[in-house]
């Protein structure tokens, strides 16, 4: 753990994103703790749980507390409460053919810090990239419902294409994404290079298997970054086409200056996604 409070505010930002992800506004969180605290220092707890406090006040929700167990390795998160209004509910089931889908975060987290605790990459190059993996969602979701929103969904564990194929699955349409179009941190296509991997990469790819097409020649080392399972990962959003452009430009104002134009939902007899 090289920061320990920028760890704090990323697992906070990643935690608080699944309010955000359905449109609403996180109102509490508890913070979910293990820690080693006969092995490292309390002083690193401190700075982790500050970290988070200070994400969680900048969403404008309260800390009511949370829980804490010893374990052999630190995690962290939150437990988050939220309001949404019942008739502006956002799922990842409702995209319709034609919309254009919009990506706000680059992609390649995973793979960056596994890069990092295993140092290949050093950490003085990944510390630049910390405070936009640790960027709320929230503006981007303020900004985005003001336009005509079908589907959304944040992206993370399952990688670009997983949660692709959940909305292609939940909305019975197939999804084309763009690759050439994939907004991509710095480095994390050199570390696939380098045979840097994450735990999660196989089993992503598994469970597109039969649902994924890929129509353009890539790279094993392109093709793995669509399978690399993001952290605090950006908002995945189906808009009407017509209101692409318009809402790509004001999440740019707003300092979201990755959101990009990824892809587009199509009509198909069956889910899947494919890769042009």
């Amino acid at each position: 753990m090289d920061d320990p409070y920028w760890f704090g505010q990323i697992s906070a930002a990643n935690s608080l994103s699944d309010v955000y992800a359905m449109g609403g506004k996180p109102l509490t969180a508890l913070n979910v703790v293990m820690f080693p605290s006969k092995q490292l220092d309390i002083g690193i707890l401190k700075e982790i749980l500050r970290g988070g406090s200070d994400k969680v006040i900048e969403a404008g929700a309260s800390m009511a507390g949370g829980h804490s167990v010893d374990d052999n390795e630190p995690k962290y998160g939150l437990a988050v409460t939220g309001i949404v209004h019942p008739e502006r509910i956002l799922t990842n089931c409702d995209a319709r053919e034609g919309d254009a889908l919009i990506l706000t975060k680059p992609l390649g987290t995973g793979v960056l810090f596994n890069a990092c605790r295993s140092k290949k990459l050093p950490f003085k190059k990944l510390e630049p990239l910390l405070p936009w993996i640790a960027f709320l969602n929230g503006k981007a979701i303020e900004t985005a419902l003001k336009f005509d929103i079908h589907s959304c969904t944040d992206v993370t564990g399952f990688g670009i294409v997983g949660h692709a194929l959940e909305i292609a699955k939940g909305s019975k349409m197939q999804i084309n994404l763009f690759y050439r179009n994939l907004p991509i941190f710095p480095n994390a296509i050199e570390m696939y290079r380098k045979g840097v991997t994450t735990g999660s990469n196989k089993p992503n790819r598994e469970l597109s298997e039969g649902f994924l097409e890929i129509k353009i020649k890539l790279s094993s080392e392109e093709e793995e970054l669509l399978f690399d399972p993001q952290t605090s990962g950006g908002l995945l959003l189906s808009v009407k086409n017509s209101h692409a452009s318009i809402l790509i430009e004001k999440l740019k104002n707003e300092g979201i200056e990755s959101a990009v134009l990824i892809g587009e939902v199509a009509g198909g007899n069956q889910p899947c996604v494919q890769i042009s």
